[in-house]
């Protein structure tokens, strides 16, 4: 059994880093998923990035449904377990697998049934690329089921302390896709060539052997698992307190995909390869926010047991610790995007023609990420105390800003750049502001607790 980090006791650094390295891991894995995607589909040509990219706007809204039964999940397990009460713990585990095989279930029939009318909202100009977005949704909306468990499951197991199991599992799922893209999209021998169906294929393939991995990992865990029962009748009160907690996690996350799904549709005003380099630009970019995003999931675990475990002091210094190491990596994603734009993008797409574009995408979006870093942290610090709901509010704000932002931006000689500036300012917004307001949080529960 992979051992689990003690977040209770002893050095605040040694056992956040021993915890948040392999969910950092994790997060770079499923980064390094789509990456793998984009090099071989975009050596197939920018319509088939454009088709992956609108058809991939859905998989990014599926996660914000999955953080429903994720983060309730996460926190409430994290809390209890710091509370010493293992058993209450596994039935909120049990409580938000169910809710996530519901909502998988859920969207997969959306997915499969409205490929048509979901893929045509974004008015794509090529009926090949139309084509090829409406197969590649198809196929990866039959394989939702393991796309959700497979974040809920993980989330759980982070909470426990052991954040290893989830990245070695992830990592020999990104060692699976890693064969199976070029093999799938271009073809090889028997095999006929795919290519977008080819991607999606090995895509879901390899989620599919993780889910199986996690599964064999948590029938033989004996902390919380041995006391999970996933047959298991919820009460209202269980669902209640995720959905309280998730629900206005879960609200950004869906509100956010559906406002860059009307930004992308904007996008494709400038041609399918806009739409390219948007997907291509936002993969880049994505090694930024996915690792922040994988450090909040860390800090939400160890701010979630020492708050259950009654220990603020300890989960403050905790957060301390993180926002330092963020703010060093948001400044060196910051520095490479926005000195080393043109190596970067065209490792991916080398069309001359395609590279300015991309060129213009990274070192706008450069600006913001050490905020957005910022921001991501602040929401997993908050989630680990069980309010989720002022960052939220904020993030969703400053998110649907990005609209008018964009429409007016685009009117002046920025043109597309317009859009890519509405992002990076909103971001920078975001972060600031939710900075300031955890600190002001953070000061009134010491008054509080003090009262």
């Amino acid at each position: 059994m992979a051992k689990q980090v003690d977040l209770l006791q002893g050095s605040i650094i040694k056992s956040l880093t021993a915890l948040a390295l392999p969910i950092m891991g994790s997060q770079l894995v499923q980064m390094a998923y789509n990456l793998v995607d984009m090099i071989w589909i975009g050596r197939v040509g920018a319509g088939a990035v454009a088709a992956v990219g609108a058809a991939g706007m859905f998989m990014w809204l599926s996660n914000g449904l999955a953080i429903l039964a994720k983060t309730g999940g996460q926190v409430l397990v994290a809390q209890r377990l710091g509370a010493g009460d293992k058993k209450s713990a596994a039935r909120y585990a049990a409580a938000a697998l169910q809710l996530g095989t519901a909502l998988s279930l859920v969207y997969t029939v959306a997915m499969v049934a409205g490929a048509v009318p979901l893929i045509g909202f974004f008015g794509l100009n090529s009926p090949q690329v139309i084509q090829q977005a409406r197969t590649y949704l198809i196929i990866v909306g039959l394989g939702m089921f393991f796309s959700f468990l497979n974040q809920v499951l993980i989330a759980i197991i982070n909470a426990t302390g052991n954040s290893r199991t989830p990245f070695f599992a992830m990592a020999i799922g990104l060692g699976l896709n890693l064969v199976l893209d070029p093999l799938f999209i271009f073809g090889w021998g028997p095999v006929p060539r795919w290519e977008v169906a080819g991607a999606a294929l090995a895509t879901v393939l390899a989620q599919m052997v993780v889910f199986f991995l996690l599964v064999r990992y948590a029938r033989q865990e004996k902390t919380l698992f041995a006391l999970v029962d996933i047959k298991q009748r919820t009460t209202r009160r269980e669902l209640g307190d995720l959905v309280r907690i998730s629900g206005p996690a879960a609200l950004m996350n869906v509100v956010f995909p559906l406002i860059s799904m009307y930004i992308a549709r904007m996008v494709a005003g400038w041609g399918d390869t806009a739409v390219a380099v948007q997907k291509v630009g936002s993969q880049i970019e994505s090694i930024s926010w996915m690792t922040a995003d994988g450090f909040a999931a860390a800090v939400n675990s160890f701010v979630g047991q020492n708050y259950g475990a009654g220990n603020m002091k300890r989960a403050k210094k905790g957060f301390a610790a993180a926002f330092g190491l963020m703010t060093v990596w948001g400044i060196l994603c910051t520095g490479l995007l926005i000195f080393l734009p043109g190596p970067i993008f065209r490792f991916f797409i080398p069309d001359p023609a395609v590279v300015p574009m991309g060129v213009d995408y990274l070192v706008i979006l450069g600006f913001s990420e050490l905020f957005m870093c910022w921001e991501i942290l602040v929401q997993g610090a908050y989630a680990g105390l069980g309010h989720t709901a002022p960052s939220s509010i904020v993030s969703i704000a400053f998110t649907a800003a990005r609209i008018p932002l964009a429409m007016a931006l685009t009117q002046t000689a920025l043109g597309l750049n317009g859009i890519w500036w509405s992002i990076s300012i909103s971001s920078i917004c975001k972060g600031l502001i939710m900075v300031a307001m955890f600190l002001v949080f953070l000061c009134r529960m010491e008054k509080k607790a003090a009262a």
